[in-house]
């Protein structure tokens, strides 16, 4: 049983990304080791943001065993990203 994945498209020059790094920061301490959180820098990593197909950045994408379940674009608060990720930790 693999756990959820959760990826944090971003850019250093976005705002609206630095305002979703505490909020993921907050989600990590929360969840802990039930969720993985990985960031990739869209500038820096062309070809997996064209893998996933990002067009506005921050978007979030939440996998579990390698398929995309949800991609979310925007700022998105921790309660709602727990909300997708806890059933999924059940599995």
């Amino acid at each position: 049983m693999s756990k959820p994945v959760l990826t944090d498209f971003f850019a250093t020059w976005c705002g609206p990304c630095r305002m979703q790094t505490p909020i993921l920061e907050d989600l990590k301490a929360k969840m802990g080791d039930l969720v993985e959180i990985r960031k990739v820098d869209v500038d820096q990593n062309m070809e997996e943001a064209m893998k996933y197909q990002i067009r506005v950045v921050p978007t979030l994408i939440i996998e579990k065993d390698g398929i995309v379940l949800q991609k979310i674009e925007g700022v998105t608060r921790a309660d709602v990203l727990e909300s997708i990720l806890r059933p999924l930790i059940e599995e």
